[in-house]
């Protein structure tokens, strides 16, 4: 600065001489004696300078400091000072031995040790849950005249955390009559006692009390409770402090965090959580969540009708390298169903076929629960059909299975009949499960001809029947007076390596007792024979004969008999 400063006042005093002697010598003097006058005209110059200067005040100002007569700098360290820097090097690293050994040189050249040393002996063996020896250094610090700050007891704290809890009130109470008061890492130590043993209500309770005294929690504490509350299930509240944290720190939460959030949310099915985490984590940090975290969001997606975060995590299942399965597109096609959206739910199975993808009848489900609200809902399916026909989709048969399910479902087998014979006009083929919803429809309106029409069509379909097929033909022959078929179908049924399910066996008891048949006998004793256990109410049906009214009087007189029975 004075430097500069003389550097200007020269530049200024370099002009003036020239001047001064064209006043006083025009042209008379040589250059010699001209140029001894210029030098000491600006010595003069300058000292007038450097007097003014000193007499008024200098703007800039150099920095002014006191001397520190014990800073090392360059020189040889201390013996204290070699031995702080060895005793934190090895408690950084949870080296105790080495920390002791360092006390030991310490003893031997007869240095003092101060409240570093200390702390640091303290930090190790606290890590290490050796609260014992963390006493003994606690009690030879005091003994050697030094008093503990807010660091010794946070030591102390750590040390003693597998001891009960008063350990912990106990040492609080000593830093409370050193007059230290509790910091936010003291208040970290106490919730980290609470979160480790599952107790998330004291630990808010503490969150709490540090807000009222204008401390705020520390990124690993918040990060503790944040966790503890999305694995007790809270996922509301999990989310509520995570954004608050964020809010008002300039710390950030782990992916972790978030990640425990986003499970906690979508496990709850809680779709307000999941859309904010998801936000957080994929769209702002960028990261991706396991196949496992995904198919969660996907349910909640499905659940609530979300099907944009439910094309949002197909995109990040793609990125993942997660080969697409049924399982995937499932809960994507319920998401557009809960928002009305027909056709976008109906064109997913046309992208699910392009990709090697073949659904099954659950997959349309939410479809079918759509459409059967309503017959102007199940013409209107027709519509969406037809606009997705012509942009060159094609029509899986199992969306016009859906429309034959809720057709039936509506009493309308006329209209189911009608979706069954549209299947060539749209370039589909029927499937087993065309043919078992139309047989359903065929029991329910008791329509014999049209059963064995399908029959046919299905055997020159080349489709093979299966187990359903055999039940639901069975039992829409024993809808007739003439119920031998039953039997046939039972035995082909039998033939074909299925096992007939109790309920083919009960239907066909019930039906024999009602007509007097003996040969219930021949399918009880069968039924047994395949495991099934005999019901009470089916006991109940072959006692009575098949007299409801007599099965009601002996219901009623078992119930009214007084029991004598402790």
């Amino acid at each position: 600065m004075l430097a500069s400063t003389s550097r200007s006042a020269l530049k200024r005093v370099s002009r003036r001489p020239a001047a001064w002697l064209s006043q006083n010598n025009p042209g008379h003097e040589s250059p010699l004696t001209i140029l001894v006058g210029c030098q000491n005209t600006q010595r003069r110059l300058a000292s007038t300078v450097t007097v003014t200067s000193s007499r008024s005040e200098i703007r800039n100002k150099p920095w002014a400091f006191t001397p520190d007569n014990t800073f090392q700098g360059t020189t040889r360290k201390s013996a204290i000072a070699r031995f702080q820097n060895d005793i934190t090097r090895f408690a950084e690293s949870n080296r105790l031995i080495d920390c002791l050994r360092v006390c030991a040189r310490m003893k031997e050249e007869n240095v003092t040790p101060d409240l570093l040393i200390y702390n640091s002996l303290l930090s190790c063996v606290a890590e290490h849950g050796l609260n014992m020896e963390a006493w003994g250094i606690y009690e030879d610090m005091i003994s050697m005249g030094i008093s503990p700050d807010h660091q010794t007891f946070h030591h102390l704290i750590h040390a003693s955390r597998f001891l009960r809890s008063q350990a912990m009130w106990d040492i609080l109470q000593m830093m409370h009559d050193a007059n230290l008061t509790a910091d936010e890492r003291t208040f970290g130590f106490i919730i980290k006692r609470f979160t480790t043993a599952g107790h998330l209500e004291p630990a808010l309770q503490y969150m709490n009390e540090m807000g009222a005294r204008g401390l705020s929690p520390t990124l690993t504490t918040a990060q503790d409770v944040i966790i503890l509350a999305t694995e007790q299930g809270f996922p509301r509240l999990a989310l509520d402090l995570a954004e608050n944290f964020e809010a008002t720190s300039v710390r950030r939460l782990s992916s972790e965090t978030w990640m425990n959030c986003l499970l906690s949310s979508a496990e709850a099915l809680y779709a307000e959580g999941v859309q904010r985490c998801w936000q957080k984590l994929v769209q702002e940090l960028s990261f991706i969540p396991d196949e496992g975290i995904c198919q969660q969001v996907l349910h909640t997606a499905g659940r609530h009708g979300l099907p944009e975060l439910g094309t949002d995590v197909i995109r990040v299942l793609r990125q993942l390298g997660v080969s697409w399965q049924e399982h995937h597109f499932a809960p994507l096609i319920e998401a557009f169903c809960k928002a009305d959206k027909l056709k976008e739910a109906i064109g997913t199975l046309d992208i699910m076929r392009s990709n090697g993808i073949f659904p099954v009848s659950e997959t349309t489900d939410p479809i079918f629960r759509i459409l059967k609200q309503d017959l102007d809902r199940v013409d209107s399916a027709w519509d969406v059909i037809r606009e997705l026909r012509k942009e060159g989709k094609t029509i899986d048969p199992f969306a016009i299975n859906a429309i034959i399910e809720a057709a039936i479902s509506l009493g309308d087998l006329q209209r189911a009949v009608g979706a069954y014979k549209a299947f060539s006009e749209y370039g589909s083929i029927p499937n087993i499960d065309t043919y078992n919803l139309l047989l359903s429809g065929c029991i329910a309106a008791r329509h014999r001809e049209l059963g064995d029409r399908l029959l046919v069509e299905l055997k020159d379909a080349s489709i093979r029947p299966d187990a359903r097929t055999y039940e639901r033909i069975i039992f829409l022959c024993l809808t007739q007076e003439t119920y031998e078929d039953a039997f046939f179908y039972l035995e082909e049924m039998k033939a074909q390596k299925f096992v007939p399910p109790m309920a083919v066996y009960d239907a066909i008891i019930r039906t024999c007792i009602v007509a007097g048949d003996t040969r219930y006998t021949l399918a009880l004793d069968e039924m047994k024979q395949c495991g099934y256990p005999v019901r009470t109410e089916l006991q109940r049906f072959i006692a009575s004969g098949g007299r409801p009214g007599k099965q009601r009087r002996e219901q009623k007189s078992e119930t009214s008999a007084p029991s004598y029975q402790e």
